[in-house]
Order: C-alpha cells, then sequence, then structure tokens
C-alpha cells in the first residue's frame, strides 16, 4: 500500500459492533413484526448513514453533468468524480487512477474485457480457463466471446471441500491459453481461492488473469499490484455503497490496447461521420453520462469501512463464520456444503432430513425476520458438480453479530423439528387397475373441480378473501402442497422438466381419454411452496378446456389474490414458467383440433378454407 492509501487508517484492536450497527437504520426496523436479521451480504450489503448521506447531498446540492460544463456545479461533480476514481485506486493499490474504470458493476466489468479484449485477441484453438466455483457472470461472457472466436473453455475442477484442483489447472495452462479468469472468494460456498498463485502460474504459461473480486474486497486487503492482476473487477453495493457502481481494473498497457466497449458522449477525441478517434483512458470505456451519485457513493463506503478498520470487520466476520458453522453443523438433519479450509463470510447448507427444499426454508426463516439467500446462486454448474438443484445461503458482514446467528440456528432448528413432526404420507398413487400389470398402477390425473377456469378462480378467491395476511395464506398454499397428488418418479423426465422455477419442477399433461380437449395434469417440486402453487394450478386448470385454459389471465389472477405481492421475483417466474407450458400445451391441443376439424369437413369445405 502506498502511504496515501485510505488502509493507513490506525485500526482499532477489535470491531465495535454495536457502534457499527447504529450506523445502519435499516437494521433497527422489522419483517413479518420480527426484528430485522439481515444474512445476505454476499448478495448486497447495507448502507450506512455515511454513503446515504453522501449520495443524497451530492444530488441535493451539488448535482451536475461532469467534464462538459464551464460553470462551478459542473466543476465541482467533475471533482467528486474524479476524487472517487483516486479513492478507488489507493483501496486496491493500482498504479493510477486511469486504470479504474467506473462500470455499473462485476458483471459489466467482465463482459467489457470478454467484449473488448476478446475481440481484439481471441483466435480460433485460443483457450480461456474458468472454474468450477465461477458466478455465472464470469462464465456466461467468456462462452460468448469464445463462440465469436471460436475458442475453448477449458474448467479447473475442485475437491468435494470445495477448493480448486490445482494440480489439473496446472495441467491445463498450455501455450494455447490466453486468459484465465478466477473469482477471488465463491458466492456460493465462500471458499478463498489462492489467487495470486494462480496468477502466478498463468503469467509463466503466457496467459493473462482477470480476478472477480466481488466477495473479496469488503472483507480484506486488495493490492493489485502486488497481485500482479492483469484486470480485477468489483462492485459497489457488495461493499455497503450504492448499486449501480462498479469498478473494472486494467493494466494500463492492456486497456489501452482494447478497443472501446460502447460508443458515444465522453469516449471519444474527435467525431466526423468518416472517421472517429478515442478519448485516453480512462474515460474511452466510459460512454456516456457515467453514475456519478454512485461514485460519490462508493467513495463514501471506501471511506468508511477503512475508517471502520477492514482488518477488524475481516475479524469479525471470521469468528461469526465459526461460530455459524460449530452451531449449523450441530443440528442434525443440515449438512453444510463448502469446507475449504480457508473461507470468508458465506456458509451454505442443505437440510437432508428431513428432506426440506431450501425454498421452504428461506420463506420460514423470513416470516422470523430472517433473510439468507436459497437457490443456485447464480452458479449452476456448481450446483451440478455438488448434485444439488440449490442450497441455502447465510452471508454476514460488519455489522451481524453472536447473537443473530444464534437466532438463526435455534430457528433453523425448530423449523427441522416441525418438519419432521409434520411428516406424513401424502398422495399415494392408488392401487393397479384391473388387468394393469403390478408394478405399474394407474396414474390418476386430478379433474376439475369448477365448471371454468374462472369459476375455479372466484372459489379460490373467496377462500383467500377469508385469510387476513401473507402468513395465513402461506399456511394455506403450504396444507394445499402437503395433499397434493404424488407424481410418480417414471414421470419425472427431462422432456417434463420446467425451467427457469429455481426449484425442481416437472409437469406432465395429457389430453382426457374420453375428450379431444379436455387437458388434464400432475406436476411436482422439491419446494412445499411450489408444490403448494401447483395446487393452485391444478385447480384452475386441470380437467379445463384447451380454450377455456387459453381464455384465463392467470397473470391478473395472481395479483388479485396477493402473489404477486408476497412471492419473490424468482417464485414468480417460476409460477409463470408452469403456467407457460400449460398454455403451449392447451395451443397445441387447440391447433391440433382445428386440423382434425378440417380434415373431416367436405372437400369444398376444405376448399373454401383455404381461400
Amino acid at each position: 500500500m502506498t502511504a496515501s492509501s485510505p488502509l493507513d487508517v490506525v485500526q482499532r484492536p477489535a470491531l465495535d459492533a454495536a457502534a457499527i450497527r447504529v450506523q445502519f437504520p435499516i437494521l433497527r426496523t422489522c419483517v413479518h413484526g420480527q426484528p430485522l436479521v439481515y444474512l445476505d451480504n454476499a448478495a448486497s450489503a447495507q448502507k450506512p448513514d455515511r454513503v446515504v448521506d453522501a449520495v443524497a447531498d451530492y444530488y441535493l446540492r451539488q448535482h451536475a453533468n461532469i467534464h462538459r460544463g464551464a460553470y462551478q456545479l459542473s466543476i465541482t461533480a467533475t471533482r467528486l468524480h474524479e476524487e472517487a476514481r483516486a479513492c478507488v485506486a489507493r483501496f486496491i493499490n493500482a498504479a493510477e487512477p486511469a486504470e479504474c474504470i467506473f462500470t455499473r458493476g462485476t458483471t459489466e466489468s467482465i463482459n467489457l474485457v470478454a467484449a473488448s479484449w476478446g475481440k481484439a485477441n481471441l483466435r480460433p484453438g485460443d483457450e480461456i480457463i474458468l472454474s468450477e466455483l465461477e458466478h455465472h457472470s464470469n462464465i456466461v461472457p467468456w462462452q460468448m466471446a469464445a463462440q465469436a472466436s471460436e475458442a475453448r473453455i477449458r474448467v479447473i475442477p475442485i475437491d468435494d471441500a470445495g477448493e480448486l484442483r490445482l494440480d489439473v489447472y496446472r495441467q491445463l495452462l498450455s501455450p494455447r491459453t490466453r486468459l484465465v479468469a478466477v473469482t477471488q472468494v465463491s458466492n456460493a460456498l465462500g471458499t478463498v481461492n489462492p489467487v495470486q498463485e494462480i496468477i502466478s502460474a498463468a503469467h509463466a504459461a503466457g496467459a493473462l488473469v482477470l480476478i472477480d473480486g466481488a466477495q473479496w474486497v469488503a472483507h480484506g486487503r486488495t493490492d493489485v499490484q502486488a497481485l500482479d492482476a492483469d484486470f480485477y473487477a468489483f462492485s459497489g453495493h457488495k461493499l455497503y455503497g450504492p448499486t449501480g457502481i462498479g469498478v473494472l481494473y486494467g493494466k494500463r498497457r492492456l486497456l489501452e490496447a482494447m478497443p472501446p466497449y460502447q460508443g458515444g458522449g465522453d469516449m471519444i477525441e474527435r467525431v466526423t461521420f468518416a472517421h472517429t478517434t478515442y478519448a485516453e483512458l480512462p474515460n474511452k470505456f466510459e460512454a456516456g453520462t457515467p453514475h456519478i451519485a454512485g461514485a460519490v457513493g462508493l467513495a463514501a463506503a471506501i471511506d468508511w469501512l477503512c475508517a471502520a478498520g477492514l482488518e477488524a470487520a475481516a475479524t469479525h466476520e471470521a469468528l461469526l463464520l465459526r461460530h455459524a458453522t460449530q452451531r449449523l453443523s450441530a443440528i442434525p438433519g443440515i449438512e453444510i456444503k463448502g469446507t475449504a479450509r480457508n473461507k470468508a463470510g458465506v456458509l451454505s447448507w442443505v437440510v437432508t432430513d428431513p428432506p426440506m427444499g431450501t425454498l421452504d426454508i428461506g420463506v420460514a426463516l423470513d416470516f422470523k425476520g430472517i433473510c439468507i439467500r436459497t437457490g443456485h446462486h447464480c452458479c449452476q454448474p456448481l450446483m451440478d458438480r455438488l448434485g444439488l438443484a440449490s442450497t441455502a445461503r447465510a452471508s454476514f458482514g460488519v455489522y451481524n453479530t453472536i447473537a443473530e446467528v444464534d437466532c438463526l440456528a435455534a430457528e433453523l432448528a425448530a423449523i427441522i423439528d416441525a418438519g419432521r413432526g409434520q411428516r406424513v404420507s401424502v398422495g399415494a398413487v392408488p392401487a393397479p387397475a384391473a388387468g394393469r400389470p403390478t408394478g405399474a398402477p394407474e396414474i390418476l390425473y386430478p379433474g376439475a373441480e369448477a365448471e371454468s377456469p374462472a369459476a375455479a378462480a372466484e372459489l379460490i378467491r373467496e377462500v383467500f378473501e377469508l385469510l387476513p395476511d401473507w402468513s395465513m395464506r402461506y399456511q394455506h398454499l403450504m396444507g394445499l402442497g402437503a395433499r397434493l397428488p404424488v407424481m410418480p418418479e417414471t414421470l419425472k423426465t427431462p422432456a417434463n422438466f420446467v425451467s427457469g422455477c429455481q426449484s425442481l419442477v416437472h409437469l406432465d399433461a395429457r389430453v382426457r381419454s374420453d375428450s379431444t380437449d379436455i387437458l388434464e395434469f400432475l406436476a411436482d417440486s422439491d419446494a412445499a411452496i411450489v408444490r403448494g402453487l401447483i395446487a393452485l394450478l391444478q385447480q384452475l386448470f386441470s380437467g379445463q378446456s384447451a380454450t377455456t385454459i387459453l381464455a384465463f389471465n392467470a397473470q391478473a389472477f395472481f395479483g388479485q389474490i396477493g402473489l404477486d405481492e408476497h412471492l419473490s421475483l424468482g417464485r414468480r417466474n417460476g409460477l409463470a414458467a408452469m403456467v407457460q407450458r400449460l398454455r403451449q400445451l392447451a395451443s397445441r391441443v387447440v391447433g391440433q383440433r382445428g386440423v382434425r376439424d378440417l380434415e373431416a369437413a367436405s372437400p369444398a369445405a376444405v376448399h373454401c378454407s383455404h381461400t
């Protein structure tokens, strides 16, 4: 670190958690009548007063567009923006501020390198090395770059603890390797990767390295020069700063050789209709009006964190992680996923006894005011490696406490105990019909519960109106899910899998044997709340004609009963995906019926229908 680095602020010997917490007003709020316990910091950290005040003050007293105005407000805004860049450069120990490009976040930073550097440098046969720990934002941009250039992606595997297989990594490196892109800390498992060793080995093979530092910069010192990183990306919102602001660090010689990522104002030197020349760094990569307030807020967040004590914060979070690991490991039925020797403040788990969907765990904890993350965490290849669809994840920040960890453990234990007490055999498959071989029982599909989807919707609406709040409606959905008919395993095929649900969902539909357009369906999920939503869909649509299914506005109805308000975006998308699957099947039935009707008509009628 240089002498001017904000990290040279004198560190306190220990973190004053109480003094930290009072600077976050949101932590004094309640959720569902319960005190907020926010344990989703790997997704986004909360903001202290100092950051909020800096952004508000900029908008209230100092806002103007930068770089182009001769008046004082513009000069002031420009100064604040560039002071923020200098603050970032000191924070990560860049050689100069011009090496720090402001972006919308880690995702855009990686996309910038993949599109700009990749377009200029990747050729057929070149190789890009990623790892099984990567977030989708450090996979998909490289897939796109590889597809455009006919390059090839190689993947560093992990062991069962969640650590990179560095022996395999060294074998993957070759003269064809052009770039290695790895995360410094896994957002899903908390594994801290030995990035300095990774960079050194890549450079020895003649390759460049991009480090995804999104999950690291708030939890430990970052020195891009000591690492010798070629590119380094991070986001402000995980660093107690605003959303929509991030940084791409790149060595000057690399950035200067790269073409612009976007065209527009402020990234040009001179424009004519015949030719354009581009501005110097960093402007070349910052087309248009930047997120000035975001940069101001990011600088405030960096100053705030450094004053609080980065090393003290890291020590505090390590203590929380150790305590949480001990408490959750002691709960029967929980399996911790990710047991690397070196971890940051992330703890992921699944519940296997009784088997519980992670979505159900997250929803149940939410009713206790506890915020965790569930799902694949934008790491589906990693989930595939672990043999899982999802995990539950708690992630810790500077303001979290031992008491909050104890609250999480206690509520989890209670949820699991309740699950054991409620475990019953439901929806058994009926006995074999006469003449059907034993072992191949008849599969019963639910019939219609009302004369039309609209009539069924009215019955559902009446029930929901009797339930005064979301807690009771949620319990009602859970009860519906518990009574959902079992879907035989033989029907849980890839063809019946419904993507986009953030849980495992299968749906099998058929046209009723005594009809030409009556649809019946079975569906199932590993999440109890999704099973409840499936039960609603069966009430609405199973046993109804394809025409009436297509005529019913399901999305509007779900809004009327409050599902849009209380389900997460992922759950709403999953519900929409199931409805879309049923509508596609209904459309196919209607189309086939039209063809049959046409074929049954007289030749003259057929001829007329085509005129």
